[in-house]
């Protein structure tokens, strides 16, 4: 059966590109949004993230009558749920547990346009066995239709899960050229979700199932937050020591079989900060070196804000006719990784705040990629070279390409990034 009318519920990073490349290849989007904003946006063939290429691509879907946007949902062929899992509240020191509210929200929305035929692929990250209470969410809306945990093979609407594996800033391309994993509650699930991807997708369709799926994608991010703390861990020890990490690391990775990430100011975005507590708050007992992982790369942040307390008390001995409150901080980069403006989970910004709060002083935002800040930081977006001629003590939070080259010299400067060392 094929697929004329595709509905993406959830049009932000990974919903959005979904959508539109599904209507570059001539097929019929109904992208669906609770954002007012988004919606609006998206109709007038415009754009609400940054994403390189992806603009071109949605205002000639939207022109051309591909693609459109809306509140509520609408019948289709299928459905692919793209919807945040953030955590649960906890207190201090408790294991965080997914909070799938959006999920089952997006599922009761979509339910009542359901028919025979259809299926739903829910592409958000999610803690395993999510797939399945999806699908019984569904099933507990429509009595009048059969779910493949109920009839297996037989049932009238299918169920897969496909988590989406793509980097932020090349995400057009990557969701063309990666392989995707594909986990159905059944192999004719599967089956059709491939036959689905295929619409567009260029890399293998690997068929595994739901479990594994949602598995997979937890795996690749605990995996890669577990070498950043190993990173992070390794940047401490050198402050420590007195020993520059970063030609450390570039004299260690000259040996064939290792290769050493980077080190930051901690792990931020809706992926590898938060993923891995997906596995953790399942099997706490097993999962002991990803929680020691998560807890290194949470406490960078402190650990940092430490340095610029240092810095500020270095930039008094120097300058004693000075006081606290007449310095001038400048935090360079808001967004949780380079050349993007997602600002999800972001460690940068939540240094940012931290210091805005702690600091009697003013404190400069500099942060290329957005036109504003968050309403709750009380500071000034300025540009760079305004921060660079006018502040006294610099961080550097992330390394966008517009800081490569600029430098101040002859300043304090908390490099997280080593750019400017």
């Amino acid at each position: 059966m094929s697929f004329e009318t595709i509905s993406v519920v959830g049009l932000g990073y990974i919903g959005l590109p979904t959508a539109a490349m599904f209507a570059s290849r001539k097929k019929k989007v109904i992208g669906v949004d609770v954002n007012q904003h988004a919606v609006e946006t998206i109709n007038r063939g415009e754009i609400h993230i940054v994403e390189p290429d992806l603009d071109m691509i949605v205002h000639a879907a939207v022109t051309e009558g591909y693609l459109k946007a809306v509140s509520t949902p609408e019948p289709a062929d299928a459905f692919l749920i793209a919807v945040p899992t953030p955590f649960k509240e906890c207190a201090g020191g408790e294991i965080p547990e997914p909070d799938l509210r959006f999920i089952e929200a997006a599922s009761k929305a979509i339910a009542p346009v359901l028919k025979k035929g259809d299926i739903v692929i829910l592409e958000s990250t999610s803690p395993v066995g999510a797939t399945e209470q999806m699908a019984e969410w569904l099933a507990e809306a429509r009595s009048d239709l059969t779910f493949p945990q109920m009839v297996g093979e037989n049932a009238d609407v299918n169920i897969a899960h496909c988590p989406e594996r793509v980097l932020p800033g090349h995400v057009v391309r990557e969701l063309v050229e990666n392989d995707r994993v594909i986990g159905g509650l059944t192999k004719k699930c599967s089956e059709r979700s491939v036959e689905l991807y295929k619409t567009f997708v260029q890399g293998e369709c690997v068929i595994t199932n739901a479990r594994t799926a949602e598995m997979v994608k937890l795996t690749e991010n605990s995996c890669r937050d577990v070498q950043i703390a190993f990173a992070n861990e390794l940047s401490m020890i050198c402050d420590e020591l007195n020993i520059n990490v970063w030609e450390l690391i570039s004299l260690a990775n000259r040996h064939p079989r290792i290769n050493i990430l980077q080190p930051g100011p901690g792990v931020g975005g809706h992926c590898i900060a938060v993923d891995p507590w997906f596995i953790v708050s399942k099997t706490p007992e097993q999962a002991k070196l990803i929680y020691q992982a998560r807890k290194v790369n949470d406490s960078k942040p402190k650990w940092v804000i430490d340095k610029v307390k240092i810095a500020i008390s270095d930039f008094l001995q120097e300058h004693p006719s000075r006081t606290a409150n007449s310095i001038t901080i400048a935090c360079y980069g808001l967004a949780f990784k380079a050349n993007i403006d997602d600002l999800r989970e972001s460690p940068a910004l939540m240094i940012s705040k931290e210091i805005v709060k702690l600091h009697q002083g003013q404190t400069f935002l500099v942060e290329p990629n957005i036109s504003s800040i968050p309403v709750d930081i009380d500071a000034s977006l300025i540009s760079i070279s305004k921060a660079i001629d006018e502040a006294d003590i610099h961080v550097m939070l992330v390394d966008h390409e517009e800081f490569k080259d600029q430098k101040p010299e002859n300043a304090i400067v908390v490099d997280t990034k080593g750019i400017w060392l």
